[in-house]
């Protein structure tokens, strides 16, 4: 498979497994899993057929482990925006974690912290390299520094996700450490 269509894929299982699984056809249980066999007959109902080693590849090779096999099941790990329960633990955080994003979304952050918009949880990175990649999707990107440590003694929860994002219901601005010289008001 060329890397054109390994995207293709991927963003094709992202779309039905995390947001529009009805667009197709399919219930994801409570979990958020989905039978192999069903997604596949799905997909190829709806005109993208997708075989199961393109699949399997999808899975094995996403550099961002996106996605998790089961046996016969399959489901993102996170970011979904229908609702789903991926039953994970509340874990004690590292002291800081990340979040990239770009300047453009500053002010707001400042106004009211990161919230999970669309999306059911806050995404975190553990390091700032993976922030800045993902900053980097959507312009010039800026990494803001989040006291996790704080947060998790004032209460807040995080999870972590089996591809290593962690997750936060959000993070009110008094946990962010605003870079100096970060574009948007000061």
């Amino acid at each position: 498979m060329d890397e054109r269509r390994l995207v293709r894929v991927s963003k094709y299982v992202a779309k039905h497994l995390r947001h529009q699984p009805e667009r197709i056809g399919i219930a994801l249980d409570e979990q958020g899993w989905v039978d192999v066999e069903t997604f596949l007959r799905a997909a190829a109902a709806h005109g993208f057929p997708i075989g199961r080693e393109e699949l399997e590849r999808v899975v094995r090779d996403n550099d961002k482990r996106r996605y998790a096999l089961d046996g016969d099941r399959i489901r993102a790990n996170q970011g979904h925006s229908v609702t789903v329960d991926l039953g994970l633990p509340v874990t004690v955080p590292p002291a800081y974690l990340y979040h990239g994003t770009v300047a453009r979304n500053l002010d707001a952050i400042r106004e009211r912290g990161l919230l999970p918009m669309d999306r059911h949880h806050v995404h975190l990175s553990a390091d700032r390299e993976t922030a800045t990649r993902v900053g980097a999707r959507r312009g010039r990107p800026v990494v803001l520094p989040v006291d996790a440590g704080a947060m998790h003694e004032a209460g807040h929860e995080f999870r972590v996700s089996a591809n290593g994002v962690w997750l936060a219901e959000r993070v009110p601005p008094e946990y962010i450490a605003w870079p100096s010289g970060a574009p948007g008001r000061q």
